[in-house]
């Protein structure tokens, strides 16, 4: 019997290289807890969120559009969010409220627009994701999101010891996609039917990074773009 092979690609794969074959070995990072951590800054302030805090999370996240790229809602009423915020904790995940510090958009101080959560925590690979997050579209564009992204970052890696943070979004969420890389983080590729959606289709999930080499200078474009809010202001 005669066998016909395929022919080969013309562009066959090259193997990557170590980018870093000198790397020094890299501590252990400390894992979050969420036992009296506050983060503050001009704008917000980020503490572990805790079921307690279903209600005023529920206010916050009532646009359905909020929902578009994120399982878990729209929230119908207090147990239900309730119930979420506890369904994340039980993940491992280590969720954080926002909670305006001065007034943005016309939502006055003191008020919570939002959270974002720690997940996928591995301190023994020294990373973790910023991930879940979701905002009052009142406060879409606005100096709230830099500000919690420069809070988290700080914390991860100035406090926690953490040698990369991963942020991915659903490649369909473009708006998402656009803030990521507007924090400065890197664009690593396109993980290819990655997670299922609500509705039953499998997402193509948009993958990028932060490494601890790279904070500083991303450290320092988050701080320029609030204080150009602050002059704005």
């Amino acid at each position: 019997m005669t066998r016909y092979l395929a022919p080969m690609s013309e562009h066959r794969f090259v193997p990557r290289v170590d980018p870093r074959p000198d790397d020094r070995a890299w501590p252990v990072a400390t894992r979050p807890r969420a036992a009296g951590i506050v983060l503050t800054g001009e704008w917000v302030e980020l503490r572990p969120a805790t079921p307690a805090d279903a209600a005023e999370l529920r206010i916050a996240l009532q646009d359905g559009r909020i929902w578009a790229h994120i399982a878990g809602g729209p929230l119908p009423d207090d147990e239900a969010a309730r119930e979420w915020i506890v369904d994340v904790l039980s993940r491992g995940w280590l969720p954080w409220i926002i909670r305006l510090h001065r007034e943005v958009s016309g939502i006055e101080a003191g008020s919570v627009v939002g959270w974002s959560s720690f997940l996928d925590i591995a301190e023994a690979d020294a990373r973790l994701e910023i991930g879940n997050t979701a905002y009052d579209p009142q406060v879409w564009g606005s100096v709230v999101n830099p500000e919690c992204k420069l809070l988290l970052l700080t914390y991860a890696f100035e406090t926690l010891g953490m040698g990369r943070v991963q942020l991915k979004t659903d490649v369909r969420n473009q708006r998402s996609q656009e803030a990521i890389a507007r924090l400065g983080a890197t664009f690593e590729g396109e993980l290819r039917r990655y997670q299922r959606r609500v509705d039953g289709t499998v997402r193509d999930t948009v993958m990028f990074s932060i490494l601890a080499d790279e904070w500083p200078e991303v450290r320092a474009g988050l701080r320029g773009r609030i204080a150009s809010f602050n002059r704005v202001d």
